[in-house]
């Protein structure tokens, strides 16, 4: 089962390719959050080709359940405004559930060919190579990822909130990173190019596969509270390298 859902989207990935270099007819699903008829294509596709499975599908361009039990996980394009732009920090995130529980997870940037996955229990992966999660213990010299969530654009106690986590993350590390893309930056912590990654608001099709992908490279995924993240009810989540998470999560809780 997990090299045949690799092969799908694997297969998947040509049309993300298709719609990343050719034109395509772009839409807001909100004040600032874009769709393509790609993001629709790539998920069609996977639903279809992973139904066989019998799994629950929970996706994010069509109706999802919150009933998470034997359950596959769908962004058909993590990083939509990047693709729009030809910005190649963008993927494909797929994550298994069985029994409430991650069992597989993968995350594919078709643009720069760099396929991230994880098998529970088994570690955690980059084009066939292991990866491991950074050894720097040093939250000065620690490079941490974030994003801004949407609702920045309507909500003031959202901005407000990534104005202040800012204020006391930046100046306490070696520097920020915003790229675009919550799936491909838990992925970056994954292989240690990030020591740590926060953000507010994201939904859980966002996060399932990388979680997953952190945690098998050694790392650590919590809310900010330092509690297991819940996919469906946390406002924030942290991932780290283990080793600067205590003062990660000190420093994200400054008033």
């Amino acid at each position: 089962m997990f090299e045949e859902i690799k092969k799908i989207i694997k297969k998947a990935g040509e049309i993300f390719k298709e719609g990343y270099y050719g034109s395509k007819h772009v839409e807001l699903k909100g004040k600032k959050d874009l769709v393509t008829e790609y993001d629709i294509k790539v998920e069609d596709f996977l639903k279809k080709a992973l139904s066989k499975y019998g799994y629950n599908f929970i996706a994010e361009e069509s109706v999802f359940s919150i009933k998470l039990n034997n359950s596959i996980i769908i962004d058909p394009i993590d990083g939509t405004t990047n693709y729009t732009h030809q910005i190649p920090h963008c993927a494909i995130s797929v994550a298994v559930y069985e029994n409430k529980k991650p069992k597989y997870a993968y995350v594919y940037n078709p643009i720069l060919n760099e396929f991230f996955y994880a098998i529970k229990g088994e570690g955690a992966y980059l084009n066939d190579s292991k990866i491991e999660v950074s050894n720097n213990d040093f939250f000065q010299r620690a490079l941490i990822a974030t994003g801004f969530p949407y609702s920045s654009a309507e909500n003031e106690e959202d901005l407000q909130l990534v104005i202040k986590t800012l204020k006391h993350i930046l100046p306490k590390c070696q520097d920020i990173r915003r790229l675009g893309s919550a799936a491909l930056d838990l992925c970056y912590v994954a292989c240690g190019r990030f020591e740590g990654f926060y953000e507010i608001n994201l939904k859980p099709w966002d996060v399932a596969a990388g979680m997953l992908i952190v945690q098998e490279a050694g790392g650590i995924v919590t809310n900010s509270g330092n509690f297991e993240y819940d996919l469906f009810y946390d406002k924030c989540i942290v991932a780290s390298n283990g080793l600067i998470h205590e003062e990660f999560i000190e420093n994200l809780n400054k008033k």
